[in-house]
């Protein structure tokens, strides 16, 4: 693989990482989340596998493989089982409306990328520069994450937040060790697992799983 043709390829994984993200924040319905973050679990995996070709790494490629199972496989189809507990479940009633929201996430991508402006400057690559797109994807998980009112749509964001972090650890560094990466992923994966029980749970004892609503019971 040239050089030249690499570099394409990973802005073209970049571009299409970030527009998922974009695009949790357009869509309502917990299946069509569920769809895109499995669709962003795909873009960090291509990431990876470009960087892993780069380098010749024989451990990256072990991590590229890991993140696909992990992030476009597992965490995806454990999240589809919380989703079966509420067939119907979407966000009615968002604290930030869609128009609002998509204007919020070409603010915090610009901010992005003037906060990784130094980051940039030190390692002109082009997976550098490509970096602030995982930042951007980490505040977009940070905003959906505080606007949302279900608990599904809430973790995630976490998750997003995640795939975020992991995309600047590659973009930045080359790659980080597979064991940090494998144990986070596993503990995010034990979390949706922890959320499927709960939200099951919820929703036998008392109907939807919109936070607010749950606020009033204690109240």
């Amino acid at each position: 693989m040239s050089d030249q043709f690499s570099e394409q390829l990973l802005n073209l994984f970049c571009g299409l990482f970030l527009l998922t993200a974009v695009g949790v924040l357009w869509r309502r319905e917990v299946s069509a989340l569920i769809t895109l973050l499995t669709a962003q679990g795909l873009m960090l995996t291509g990431i990876a596998v470009v960087l892993a070709t780069r380098h010749r790494s024989a451990e990256a490629f072990a991590i590229a493989l890991g993140i696909g199972l992990l992030k476009a496989g597992v965490v995806p189809w454990m999240l589809r089982r919380v989703r079966r507990q509420v067939p119907a479940a979407r966000e009615t009633r968002p604290l930030v409306n869609v128009s609002a929201s998509l204007i919020a996430a070409a603010g915090l991508t610009l901010v992005a990328y003037a906060a990784a402006k130094p980051l940039v400057a030190l390692a002109p690559s082009a997976s550098a520069h490509a970096t602030p797109v995982g930042i951007a994807v980490v505040l977009l998980g940070f905003f959906l994450a505080a606007t949302r009112q279900r608990a599904i749509s809430q973790i995630i964001g976490v998750l997003l937040i995640d795939n975020g972090v992991a995309a600047v650890a590659f973009l930045a560094t080359g790659g980080v060790p597979l064991i940090v990466e494998l144990g986070v992923s596993a503990d995010l994966a034990l979390a949706v697992l922890v959320l499927q029980i709960l939200t099951s749970r919820l929703h036998q004892a008392f109907g939807p799983t919109d936070l607010d609503e749950l606020r009033e019971l204690r109240d």
